[in-house]
């Protein structure tokens, strides 16, 4: 009997002893996460960055010349900063030229318009097309319209993207954008002119990818500022006839290679197990690529750095992905997914910075649900910040939505993204629309993010099927 209770007072030992080493552990990584955390709100390494990008190499569409000099700019400024490792992967993208893009309105109050060509349109023939408009508020309304009320003009959908932190309002009206060419071809259209996928009132003209189908005939596709949509509305109240007239000389001209380029904090016990952070070095070509994603790539690159000068290298592996060719389809995202295949089930867990500059309120995440209240206890430091712990719905970021489908946890932290879709796409995505501090304090979140998530003994996996 005796033996007995000394086993058991062994056994009580020595959880009580696990019990303090873990409580020291815990402890230690949240003191950790707290430097971090004020390293990052003193540093000024990610703005530095986005200015460098913006200046040096500017708009930087996938494909393009500028594409090529943002990769050397990125080759270089990693390996300045002293990462353990630093490497490109090759990526196929399609390259796509802009052209010149003019309209106006021809009939019955002859006026210019400010548009802009969508990515991937292709151009009307050299004269131009015009032809009356049929408008419809919203792409649903086109797809219910009576094909010969629609044959043989411009279908004009006046969409209004709604304004919310969370940005939701451009998932409710970007179908135009991306599919309307489609639908209004499969009625007899000869071109699509879209109300800017924006929430702004300037008179600037909003791009983004738009997609064809095989077997639908190519028409032209453009969108318009929002006050010449307004101009139109006014019109329309006055004359049910308006004629445009039309012109694009955008070309599509098959394939370039580009790069993801890669940095890493090679892990000091766990280095085969990855942390990935994530954003994206393309852009659109009227801007310079500040707030998309510039702020991205200077956010996650600083908060890399902050670990990789620790005086202790975390256990896992944390590595920075600067992804190719976002903007014209998840490129550089699929083709990393399809690269690392063999190794998905290292990835501990994954979060992508492509939102803007503005403050990270909160922290979601996807992740096992039995590991879900620990996950949430375990980033408890993130509260300092100004982080409220959220929900286990999260996406990830685009590059890495592809990735919880293949059994990778993500997480999203969560920007202000009040007056994000005022400058998205736009000539006036520039420097100057980001906040220095809310950078900082971007920076901090991811920092503390990547060094918890390295350092954490939860097991994430399974990943819960998207509801």
């Amino acid at each position: 009997m005796k033996s007995i209770y000394l086993k058991l007072a062994a056994g009580v030992f020595l959880s009580s002893l696990l019990g303090c080493q873990t409580q020291q552990i815990n402890s230690s990584n949240e003191a950790v996460s707290m430097q971090l955390q004020q390293q990052a709100l003193s540093s000024n390494l990610a703005y530095e960055l986005v200015e460098s990008l913006t200046v040096e190499v500017g708009p930087r569409l996938a494909g393009s010349d500028k594409d090529l000099v943002a990769v050397q700019w990125a080759e270089s400024k990693l390996n300045s900063l002293g990462f353990d490792k630093v490497y490109k992967e090759a990526v196929q993208v399609p390259v796509w030229h802009r052209g010149d893009a003019k309209a106006s309105i021809v009939a019955p109050f002859p006026q210019p318009l400010v548009i802009t060509a969508l990515g991937g349109s292709v151009s009307t023939p050299e004269n131009g097309i015009e032809a009356s408009i049929i408008r419809f508020d919203s792409l649903a309304a086109l797809k219910l319209a009576e094909p010969a009320k629609v044959q043989g003009k411009i279908v004009f959908i006046d969409h209004i993207t709604e304004r919310h932190i969370t940005g939701k309002g451009y998932g409710k009206s970007v179908g135009g954008r991306s599919r309307g060419a489609v639908a209004a071809a499969e009625k007899g259209a000869v071109a699509v002119m879209i109300r800017s996928i924006g929430t702004d009132h300037d008179r600037m003209a909003h791009t983004g990818m738009m997609r064809y189908k095989e077997g639908v005939a190519k028409i032209p596709a453009a969108a318009m500022s929002s006050p010449d949509a307004d101009l139109i509305n006014a019109m329309l109240k006055r004359d049910s006839n308006i004629t445009i007239n039309l012109q694009l000389s955008s070309q599509n001209q098959g394939f370039a290679t580009s790069y993801n380029v890669i940095a890493e904090v090679i892990g000091s016990s766990k280095p085969e197990e990855i942390v990935l952070i994530g954003a994206h070095l393309d852009s659109w070509d009227e801007g310079t690529g500040a707030i998309d994603d510039g702020a991205g790539v200077g956010i996650v690159t600083a908060a890399g750095k902050l670990i990789q000068d620790l005086p202790t290298k975390p256990t896992r592996t944390i590595r920075v992905v600067l992804y190719a060719a976002e903007e014209v389809g998840l490129v550089g995202g699929k083709a990393y997914a399809k690269a690392h295949q063999a190794e998905l089930n290292n990835h501990y867990i994954a979060a992508e910075s492509d939102f803007g500059a503005g403050r990270i309120y909160q922290v979601d995440f996807r992740a096992s649900e039995s590991a879900y209240p620990q996950l949430l206890a375990l980033s408890a430091p993130m509260t300092n910040n100004g982080v409220v712990l959220g929900t286990n719905k999260a996406s990830g970021g685009p590059d890495i939505s592809i990735l919880p489908s293949l059994g990778v946890p993500v997480a999203s932290l969560r920007q202000d993204g009040t007056d994000y879709f005022d400058y998205h796409h736009t000539p006036n995505d520039t420097l100057d629309k980001i906040e220095p501090d809310a950078l900082k304090q971007n920076v901090a979140a991811y920092a503390q993010f990547a060094y918890l998530m390295a350092q954490s003994e939860l097991d994430l996996r399974p990943v819960p099927a998207k509801k």
